[in-house]
C-alpha cells in the first residue's frame, strides 16, 4: 500500500494546482469571478492582473506596459474605501508618480505628484468627479512652494501665484473661466514691483505701467491703437 501514496499524493497535488490555476472564469451570471490575466497578444507580456466578485473589482489590480516584465506601471487598490480605489502609478523602473484615489475612471480627492530624482512631493492637487477643484499647489525639491493656482470645476478661476526658490513673490495673476482676468503684479527677485497691468478674456487690457527702482518709467494701454496708415 505505501508504494501507491506517493502516486496518490501526486494526484491530489495536481489537482490543487489545477484548481489553483483556474483564471478568467464567469459565473453563473455572465460575470467576471475570481482570479483574472490578461496578456499582449504579440508580446505574450502579462498586461494585467487582479480579482473580481461577481463582476466587482476586488483587492489589488497590477497593470503592466508591453516592456514591463515584472514591474507594474499602475497599480490598484479596492480593497476599502466603497467604490474608489487607491493608486499608484510607477516609471518601468519602478519609482512612484504619483498616488490618489478614483472613483471609476474619475480622479477624486488629494492626488500626489513626485519629482522625477527624489521622493519629495512636487504638486498636490484636488479632484471632484474627475475635475481639478480648490488649490493646486507646486514645489521645488526643497519643499518650497513655486506656485499656487485655484480650480473651479476643472478651470482655473482666482489667483495664480509663482515664487522664487527663496520664498519670494514673482508673478501674482487672476483667472476666470481659465482666461487671464484682472490685475497682474510682477516683481523681481527682491519683491519689488516691476510691471502692473490688467488682463481680460485672457489679454492685456487697460493700463500696463513698467517699474524702475520703484518708479513708473514707462506706460501702455492696450488694446493699442490702429495705425491708420496701415489700414
Amino acid at each position: 500500500m505505501k508504494k501507491y501514496f506517493p502516486f496518490f499524493f501526486g494526484i491530489i497535488f495536481s489537482l490543487q494546482l489545477v484548481a489553483q490555476e483556474k483564471i478568467n472564469q464567469f459565473d453563473a451570471n455572465g460575470k467576471r469571478d475570481g482570479i483574472w490575466k490578461k496578456y499582449y497578444p504579440v508580446t505574450k507580456q502579462l498586461r494585467y492582473t487582479g480579482q473580481f466578485d461577481h463582476g466587482k473589482e476586488t483587492g489589488i489590480f497590477k497593470f503592466y506596459c508591453e516592456t514591463c516584465k515584472d514591474q507594474p506601471m499602475a497599480i490598484k487598490d479596492f480593497s476599502s474605501n466603497g467604490n474608489k480605489a487607491s493608486v499608484q502609478y510607477f516609471t518601468i523602473k519602478g519609482k512612484l508618480v504619483s498616488e490618489g484615489e478614483m472613483e471609476g475612471k474619475d480622479r477624486v480627492g488629494e492626488w500626489v505628484y513626485y519629482h522625477e530624482k527624489s521622493n519629495k512631493v512636487m504638486t498636490r492637487e484636488h479632484y471632484k468627479n474627475g475635475k481639478l477643484e480648490g488649490v493646486k499647489t507646486t514645489y521645488y525639491p526643497d519643499g518650497t512652494k513655486t506656485e499656487e493656482t485655484h480650480y473651479q470645476n476643472g478651470l482655473k478661476q482666482g489667483e495664480n501665484n509663482y515664487y522664487s526658490p527663496e520664498g519670494i513673490l514673482l508673478k501674482k495673476l487672476q483667472y476666470v473661466d481659465d482666461k487671464l482676468s484682472g490685475e497682474a503684479v510682477y516683481y523681481d527677485a527682491n519683491g519689488t514691483v516691476t510691471i502692473k497691468g490688467y488682463y481680460k478674456e485672457g489679454k492685456k487690457n487697460g493700463l500696463w505701467q513698467y517699474y524702475k527702482n520703484g518708479e513708473v518709467e514707462m506706460e501702455e494701454t492696450y488694446p493699442k491703437p490702429k495705425n491708420p496708415e496701415k489700414q
